[in-house]
């Protein structure tokens, strides 16, 4: 049975925890920063796999796998890569075990490794050195693969799906024979993830690219989408980068152009993680529980047949069963991902009917379908959205025979809802700013995203994040085209950028 959630506004952060645990989705581990992804969270993350990997597809890419492990010295050859990283990298020196009396299990020291391997935190230097071997003339390309893969990043305090030391993403590394190539591409991957997350998670976003001190250590820029959660900090939901030709110089994977010339190859790389599940919870999710994007639920549809006669109790499980059949039936489309519509019964009658509605209301099924013997009698049901808990989400007195059609309809409208909610709390929360002394205080109340103007020098952005913990998102593409003075030094600024305090 679910259990109390805290309120979002006495303590969010256990508000969110709170919720990751009654809607059983993971729970901590016995290693330290990992997870366990229960059931119900993981059936989120397959939705999104599979949306995802079908717009990758869509645009040309394919998928491939690569080593757990990576050489230390690979990625000691491209610098920025080596320093960015190097506080994060979990080491392995050994390669065997060995039982000693009287210490029981210890590390064998004549199982010393060469050359020390790297537990992958990313892929760009072990792919690289591969394509080396794959890319020789223009012929070979582009070269457009992703892998659905783990990674480990050693950090020192984590969150459930937000920040943990091993997490699931996808990462797409793509090789071209002209820079425009690959420019296009990281602009194309970046489009697939703002449909993706305003589409799919109804999650709106802004893009943009991130400035030179927050872009990916060896890219030349990183393009990003940026995400509010509902207390109004950011969430970096997903980032395309142009890599230029460093990987492609720092591992030599060269190519003979048309004109039977040398160059090096122009890279991209990309990614979204399971960081995804905690920005959708947080985008959407109330102190009932989950609220789950229709498009992107483990269940979409959960019909609840009440009785307290054994009659009572076969009948309306009778009508819950034929129910599911006319709706598992129904044609399939692409809001579902060309999947069928997953329609669970709940047959615990021994339960109270509140108990039941709570526990699916918590787990952010979207539609309840209840069905009882005065309804059943009147060939109705009620008929409850996710979106509005409690009496505001009740339709009572809904022909059994409308079910379908108001299902299909009902599904969408709760999809466009939920994005129109969180897209008005985001405009609801930002703001322009035009001084420094404004821009701490708006930063403390109300919050949210602040769009200012910035002198362009890392010395002035590192000077906010130090003073206030607020960050440069992003550059937004969609920004006016004002020029203005810098908040904090008062020199030239081609444009406002956005600040924000992130998770």
């Amino acid at each position: 049975m679910a259990e109390v959630i805290t309120p979002r506004a006495k303590d969010y952060s256990q508000w969110y925890l709170d919720i990751v645990k009654n809607a059983s989705m993971a729970e901590n581990s016995d290693v330290r920063g990992c997870m366990v992804i229960k059931p119900h969270g993981y059936a989120i993350w397959e939705r999104m796999q599979r949306a995802l990997d079908r717009m990758f597809k869509d645009t040309g890419h394919v998928n491939a796998y690569f080593p757990l492990f990576i050489p230390k010295s690979f990625l000691a050859k491209e610098e920025q890569m080596a320093e960015g990283f190097a506080k994060e990298c979990a080491v392995i020196t050994h390669y065997r075990l060995k039982v000693v009396p009287g210490e029981g299990l210890v590390v064998d020291p004549d199982a010393k490794l060469e050359e020390p391997l790297i537990v992958r935190p990313t892929s760009e230097t072990i792919i690289w050195h591969t394509y080396k071997n794959w890319i020789q003339s223009y012929r070979d390309l582009p070269l457009l693969i992703n892998q659905w893969a783990n990674v480990v990043r050693w950090e020192m305090r984590t969150r459930l799906f937000l920040r943990t030391t091993e997490f699931l993403w996808q990462e797409g590394h793509t090789a071209h024979a002209t820079k425009l190539e690959a420019e296009a591409e990281a602009h194309t991957i970046l489009e697939v993830y703002r449909t993706f997350a305003e589409d799919w998670m109804a999650m709106p976003v802004l893009t943009g690219p991130k400035t030179d001190g927050q872009k990916f250590p060896g890219a030349d820029y990183t393009l990003c989408i940026e995400a509010m959660m509902q207390d109004k900090k950011a969430l970096q939901a997903g980032t395309s980068h142009f890599l230029g030709q460093n990987f492609a110089k720092a591992f030599d994977v060269q190519f003979q152009t048309q004109a039977g010339q040398r160059e090096y190859a122009w890279a991209t790389s990309w990614g979204v993680s399971t960081r995804l599940i905690g920005g959708l919870i947080m985008t959407h999710s109330d102190d009932a529980g989950l609220v789950c994007p229709p498009r992107l639920a483990p269940i979409h549809v959960v019909v609840v047949p009440l009785g307290k006669s054994d009659d009572d109790k076969a009948n309306s499980l009778k009508a819950a069963e034929q129910l599911k059949e006319s709706l598992v039936k129904l044609p399939r489309d692409e809001f579902l991902g060309y999947e069928p519509m997953v329609v669970e019964i709940d047959k615990r009658f021994n339960l109270s009917p509140g108990q039941r509605f709570i526990d699916w209301e918590v787990k952010g099924v979207p539609i309840r379908i209840e069905m009882g013997p005065r309804d059943l009698a009147q060939q109705t049901c009620v008929l409850a959205r996710r979106d509005f808990p409690g009496k505001e989400g009740k339709t009572v007195g809904v022909p059994l025979g409308e079910l379908p059609t108001r299902v299909v309809a009902l599904l969408k409208e709760i999809q466009k809802n939920l994005f129109d909610r969180a897209k008005k709390y985001r405009d609801a929360a930002s703001f322009e700013v035009n001084s420094y002394d404004e821009f701490k205080k708006k930063l403390e109340d109300p919050g949210g995203f602040l769009w200012a103007h910035w002198d362009g020098t890392r010395e002035t952005e590192e000077r906010i994040a130090t003073e206030t913990k607020a960050t440069i998102r992003c550059i937004p593409f969609n920004r006016s085209k004002e020029t203005g003075k810098c908040m904090v030094t008062g020199a030239e600024s081609a444009g406002r950028v956005v600040f924000a305090k992130s998770y």
